[in-house]
C-alpha cells in the first residue's frame, strides 16, 4: 500500500519535511517513489504539487495524519 506522509531532511532544530508517495512498508527516510510537496515550519511555508497529489489519491494512496493535518 501507498502512504502519503512527511519525511524529515534538515539539520538538528531547523526541520525541513518533505511530503513524499512510499511504501508503507518503508522507513520514515526510506526510498520513495515520488515528492510531492515540501513544509518548512519555522517559515511557515508549503507548496504541494496538486496534480501530483490528486494522481495519487486517485491510485489509492492513503494520506497520514501529520499530512491531513497540514492540509487543513
Amino acid at each position: 500500500m501507498v502512504k502519503i506522509r512527511l519525511t524529515r531532511i534538515g539539520k538538528r532544530n531547523d526541520p525541513f519535511y518533505r511530503i513524499v508517495a512510499i511504501d508503507s512498508q518503508k522507513k520514515r527516510e526510506g526510498k520513495f517513489i515520488e515528492v510531492l510537496g515540501h513544509w518548512h515550519p519555522r517559515e511557515k511555508s508549503k507548496k504541494i504539487d496538486k496534480a501530483a497529489f490528486d494522481k495519487w489519491i486517485g491510485r489509492g494512496a492513503v494520506i497520514s495524519d501529520g499530512v491531513r493535518k497540514l492540509l487543513k
